[in-house]
């Protein structure tokens, strides 16, 4: 796959490796990274505003978090999602 640039940006639009990979990367490493260590640690490079895209998709999906000290931490939990959803007096109204 190969990233997609927005005509006259420079900006690069993630490809789905590159987000599977950040994703990846960030469950084995629940964490232990601030975002600049955590891109600069990564299994292959990418331009840090592609990174920046990517981590502010996870963000608003809620997949990560970032604690007080700015560490990325993964969050998603498809079994806990499942419970809630299986039980009415959890969900939110």
């Amino acid at each position: 796959m190969t990233a997609l640039t927005q005509k006259g940006t420079g900006i690069h639009s993630p490809t789905l490796d590159s987000i599977k990979m950040v994703e990846n990367f960030i469950r084995d490493n629940s964490g232990e990274y601030k975002k600049t260590a955590l891109c600069n640690e990564l299994p292959k490079k990418m331009m840090y505003q592609t990174f920046m895209q990517i981590i502010d998709y996870l963000l608003e999906s809620g997949k990560i978090a970032a604690d007080s000290e700015g560490h990325i931490c993964w969050i998603y939990n498809p079994e806990v999602l499942k419970y809630y959803k299986n039980h009415e007096e959890l969900r939110i109204k």
